[in-house]
């Protein structure tokens, strides 16, 4: 704890030491942040607005957006920033905050994609069933489930990582603080510290993407039996699905399941699961979603009209 007390602040490297070029990232991640937070909200107050949030698929979705928000602000507004103003430090209580963020709602948008594939095999899979399994008791605890799950995987990547002694340099070659960055600029024999990074972080991530690979290779099988009508909308809706879980775990996986080291290809990689897939999720989950358009024209439409109402009246 003493060699900690060396250094009070890092400097995080970011993305380039260009100013050019941290001009165009400035704008260009300003732009997907504002965009990520309205499609985001949006998806959110429409479910919460409309009967759609009493159907699970949306009921999880709603999380799921909730959980973008909260997962990609954690980092993007300090990384947007950080090139604004050309000074990128983080001091050391920030930073270990900011480790706990990341992996708090990061394994909850992944506990919340994998409970939103079990809704998925359940509606497909035992449709007659559907309504007795997804009740609104069973939906409020694989939520809260995943909350716990999150908690469980976030609190011991902080102990480690507030364990580890810094006596300098504290230059963290990535644009946000996180354990293998930090793990390379410890003062100390880091070895069983980068395994149990991986069995945590790593094994987190490979269970859950192999849970919900067989989950989709069993629903795409069942749908053998299904009528072309049926299978087209099951299709749309697990396309969806599948789409973001590429996104999100597939960056995931070359981050942190392998040996505990560091690339510089990680941080193009922690943009995909950061800032892209959170951005694309509203637009792949409301592009081919008719109910999701037809609640969001219904909230907003309402929402319109009601505030032109009011005008008139006020005049």
């Amino acid at each position: 704890m003493e060699k900690q007390r060396n250094i009070s602040e890092f400097i995080l490297l970011g993305l380039s030491y260009d100013q050019n070029m941290q001009i165009f990232c400035c704008v260009l991640f300003l732009f997907c942040y504002v965009a990520l937070l309205a499609g985001n909200l949006l998806i959110l107050v429409s479910i919460r607005c409309s009967p759609l949030l009493h159907q699970p698929m949306y009921y999880f979705l709603s999380h799921l957006s909730s959980m973008d928000i909260c997962y990609t602000s954690t980092v993007t507004p300090k990384f947007i920033g950080d090139l604004l103003r050309g000074t990128k430090t983080i001091s050391y209580g920030n930073c270990m905050l900011q480790v706990f963020a990341v992996h708090f709602f990061g394994s909850i948008e992944v506990f919340i994609l994998t409970v939103m594939a079990f809704d998925r095999y359940v509606a497909i899979c035992k449709p007659l069933h559907y309504v007795i399994i997804m009740d609104r008791t069973r939906c409020h605890l694989l939520v809260l489930a995943a909350w716990a799950g999150g908690a469980l995987h976030s609190f011991p990547q902080l102990l480690m990582a507030i364990q580890l002694p810094f006596c300098g340099p504290n230059e963290i070659d990535h644009y946000f603080c996180d354990i293998f960055p930090l793990l390379k600029v410890a003062c100390t024999d880091t070895y069983i510290t980068g395994i149990l990074v991986v069995a945590n972080s790593g094994m987190v991530t490979l269970v859950t993407f192999v849970v919900l690979f067989i989950s989709y290779v069993i629903i795409l099988f069942s749908l053998r039996h299904r009528s072309a009508e049926g299978r087209r909308k099951a299709l749309s809706t697990c396309g969806s699905h599948i789409t973001v879980v590429s996104l999100f775990f597939g960056p995931s996986i070359f981050v942190y399941l392998r040996p505990p080291t560091t690339f510089p290809e990680d941080k193009i990689f922690a943009l995909f699961y950061t800032i892209v897939a959170p951005m694309f999720n509203p637009l792949i989950y409301t592009l081919r979603n008719t109910e999701m358009k037809s609640a969001m024209r219904k909230v907003w439409c309402q929402t319109l009209f009601s505030n032109i109402k009011n005008s008139e009246e006020n005049v």
